[in-house]
Order: structure tokens, then sequence, then C-alpha cells
């Protein structure tokens, strides 16, 4: 015989019938990739020390204040990668990731994600940085799915350029919604919507889930979610 579920446990959902979406900086994360991409070149003397890193600052703080120009920062950050051969720039990141990613990947976060994949839910990161820097970190995680910033690619050479609409603010949504249905999927297709974001840079996305949750919120966020009842998580304390 088999053992009666409690009448007080929910039944476990459906494989498949529920979306979870992670943000990767600052939620999954404790460290934002790009900057700390950037500052990685900077230690290996790729690029100008002192321009670069007043640059990378300078597109920090505008992105936390919330008026980043998303293509004036890929002008900047996606620079260094049309100067180096693939093969080159696969070695730098492979150090980084030892470096860099490895020690950041804390337990609870990895538990985060576990928990969905176990549940059987359709998972995928969803970042504005560029998916040079965060596809290794995707598989780090686990998580087949990547919904990042496109490189352009010439001749297995990177130009330097964004390719499609970069994943921030409204593009989050766009370019979700355009994974989905290049699946055969759709938003109405799920019983629940999850996602996993630290800032109100994510608003857009976090209004289109039917189970936004604060995580290692920024103030603004912080206080939105109260306003709104969302959840608030802090994986890093």
């Amino acid at each position: 015989m088999h053992p009666r579920a409690s009448p007080s446990s929910p039944p476990a959902p459906e494989p498949g019938t529920r979306l979870a979406l992670f943000d990767l900086d600052y939620t999954l994360l404790p460290i934002d990739s790009d900057y700390e991409w950037a500052r990685f070149l900077i230690r290996l003397g790729v690029v100008d020390g002192a321009e670069y890193q007043r640059r990378n600052d300078q597109f920090f703080e505008e992105y936390h204040a919330g008026t980043l120009d998303i293509h004036e920062f890929l002008a900047f950050q996606l620079a260094p990668l049309a100067a180096h051969p693939r093969s080159q720039l696969d070695a730098w990141h492979g150090q980084f990731m030892r470096e860099v990613i490895a020690p950041a990947i804390l337990p609870a976060a990895r538990a985060l994600v576990d928990r969905h994949r176990a549940h059987g839910d359709l998972c995928a990161i969803v970042t504005a940085t560029n998916e040079f820097v965060t596809t290794p970190i995707a598989h780090a995680f686990g998580v087949e799915h990547l919904i990042a910033t496109g490189v352009e690619l010439r001749d297995d050479r990177y130009t330097g350029r964004p390719r499609g609409t970069p994943s921030f603010r409204e593009g989050k949504v766009r370019r979700t919604g355009e994974w989905l249905a290049s699946l055969g999927r759709d938003w109405q297709g799920f019983s629940q919507s999850f996602f996993y974001s630290d800032s109100v840079n994510d608003m857009p996305l976090l209004e289109r889930v039917t189970d936004p949750v604060a995580t290692n919120p920024d103030p603004r966020l912080t206080a939105l979610a109260g306003e709104r009842g969302w959840p608030v998580i802090r994986l890093f304390e």
C-alpha cells in the first residue's frame, strides 16, 4: 500500500507547469559579474587600467541609479571582446571563473535554483550581462536556459556589437516571451511564474510574473516590495 498524503500537504506541481526565472548579479551572485569581468581585464593588463576603471565605476553607479544607457554601456563593455581571438578570451574566462565566480557561488543561491529544478520547473537565468560572460556561469548553476544580452559574431570573432534586443528592463520581458515562443510555450501555459531579482531595473519582469520575489533587494525594491506585499528573501546574510 502507498501511504496516504496528509490532507494539509499541497500536491506537488506537475513537471514543467511552473516557470522560474532568476536575475544573476546580486541575485544569484553577491557580485556584479559584468563589473568584475572588467576589473579582471584590468588586473590582466588587457585594458587601460585607470580609464577603464573610471568608466566601469561610472556605468556601475548609473545602473544602480536607474539611469544607465544600455547601448552606451554595451559599446564600452563589449569592445575588449573584439580586440582578441576567441581562444584567448575563452582562456581568460576560464581563469575568471576559477578566481572570481566559483568562490561567489554560495550554497543558499545554489539551493534556491536546485529547489526549482527538483520540482521540474522550467528554469532560466535572465540577465542584462552579455552571453560571453554569463554562459559558463549559467552552466555552473546547472541552469540549461540563459537569456542574456547577445554578442555579435563574424568569422568566429566578436565584433564588439550587441546582437538583438538587450535583455535589460522591458527587454527582459520581450526576450523571455521570445524564448518561451521558441519552446512552443507562452506565459499562460504556466500555473505559476516566479522571478527573483534584486533591482528596480527589473520591475517590468517582476510585474509580468505571478510570483515576484525581491531577492537581496536594493533599498528602492525593498520599499516597493513592502508596498505590494511581495516576499523578500536574502541569500547572502
